[in-house]
């Protein structure tokens, strides 16, 4: 026997307001909040959820925040053990004239001919916004500058940077040099996540190096809201940008903005865009990994059901007020022919709410079920057809 005596039954199970939590995907209306940047892009990190997307996925000149990847390719060199934090990278006099004090730039006062430990040159960077630190790594890493920015381009494409290209280490405007709010955002992401060890260097608020301190740019690193990194930028055709996250409670958000007219407003409107994120979101648990979401029919295998869950369970990011007119709901084809792996994806949970697009996460098969042998499917295909005949 085949599926040929299979039902094609679509079977869909609604709860409404039985679920708490719900999920969007698209961002908050327009009219939600606005903002005096040219760009702007706030994401929730756990669920990716965008909740602010103003030219978020337009190219724009990223400055001193693209200084987030030259940190990135030396945080992976670290990893893979191919470079130390007390290794030593000479100042070469490229290094000394384009990124140094005389530039006019930002800069780490770095000397020429000195040999400066890699872990400086990386707080140099972060928290000085060093143009000399980064021209160091650059060619203590790839030989040069412009092999360098090629490999941030590279390595920026394999971990999801679809709209960015890399000409320098520093940001210095180059008019091929280009990013977008959300590479930046996932950029930042790919950091905090791939490098948990190193990025606490993103929350030091001062360094000091050949007698000389300074502080962290990031002005919210002094408000108190839970923020713990990441970097500013500016030059005059970029404007006034920063790339931040901050963390409340269990929730870590994202902000990339861009283009504003002054480091006030940079600082104003950053922590009002924060604020507005985490006052007006939620994140719910809808399904924990492994709890049982339904349970699905099965057709000619050796159990009569088999348990439905999200694998990796489900988090959802919701607008308050949109909470209470949540609707979950359960599809699969059924019932689900046997055999059936465990993990194997039957179906789907589709999560809408009024004013949202909805959003979808995978069913899976929480147990494995063998196919009837021949006898027991000869029994079922006989019970279906005398049901049919008889009611």
């Amino acid at each position: 026997m085949t599926g040929a005596f299979l039902p094609a039954v679509v079977r869909r199970i609604i709860a409404a307001g039985v679920i708490a939590g719900v999920s969007i995907l698209a961002a908050a209306p327009a009219s939600a909040i606005e903002t005096a940047a040219k760009h702007a892009f706030l994401v929730d990190a756990t669920t990716d959820v965008v909740l602010f997307n103003k030219a978020g996925d337009e190219a724009m000149p990223p400055a001193s925040m693209s200084k987030i990847m030259t940190t990135y390719l030396v945080f992976k060199r670290l990893r893979d053990g191919t470079l130390k934090l007390d290794d030593e990278l000479p100042v070469s006099e490229y290094a000394w004239r384009v990124g140094g004090a005389a530039s006019g730039g930002s800069t780490m006062f770095l000397k020429l001919g000195d040999r400066v430990k890699v872990s400086d040159l990386l707080k140099g960077i972060i928290i000085q916004s060093g143009n000399d630190a980064c021209i160091v790594i650059a060619e203590g890493l790839a030989g040069s500058e412009i092999a360098f920015a090629e490999e941030m381009t590279r390595v920026g494409k394999q971990i999801g940077l679809t709209n960015s290209v890399f000409r320098n280490s520093t940001g210095l405007p180059d008019p091929d040099e280009y990013m977008t709010a959300r590479d930046l955002a996932t950029l930042s992401q790919r950091i905090i996540e791939d490098f948990p060890e190193y990025y606490p260097m993103f929350s030091e608020k001062h360094f000091v190096f050949n007698g000389i301190k300074q502080g962290n740019r990031n002005p919210l690193l002094y408000k108190g809201i839970g923020a713990d990194g990441l970097k500013t930028g500016h030059t005059q055709a970029a404007g006034y940008g920063l790339t931040a996250s901050a963390v409340q409670g269990d929730r870590r958000l994202i902000l990339v903005v861009n283009g504003l007219p002054s480091m006030k407003a940079r600082a104003d409107e950053t922590e009002r865009l924060l604020d507005y994120g985490f006052r007006e979101f939620d994140n719910y648990v809808l399904f924990k990994p492994g709890e049982p979401v339904a349970n699905a029919e099965v057709w000619l295998g050796e159990e009569a059901t088999v348990p439905l869950v999200v694998a990796g369970g489900a988090v959802a990011t919701l607008a308050r007020k949109a909470r209470p007119n949540m609707k979950v709901t359960v599809a699969y084809d059924g019932p689900i022919e046997a055999p059936i792996a465990k993990g194997q994806t039957v179906g789907t949970l589709q999560v809408t709410a009024p004013g949202t697009e909805p959003i979808e996460f995978p069913l899976v098969a929480d147990a494995s079920v063998d196919r009837l042998g021949l006898f027991g499917r000869l029994m079922a295909a006989l019970g279906h057809v005398v049901r049919g005949i008889f009611g």
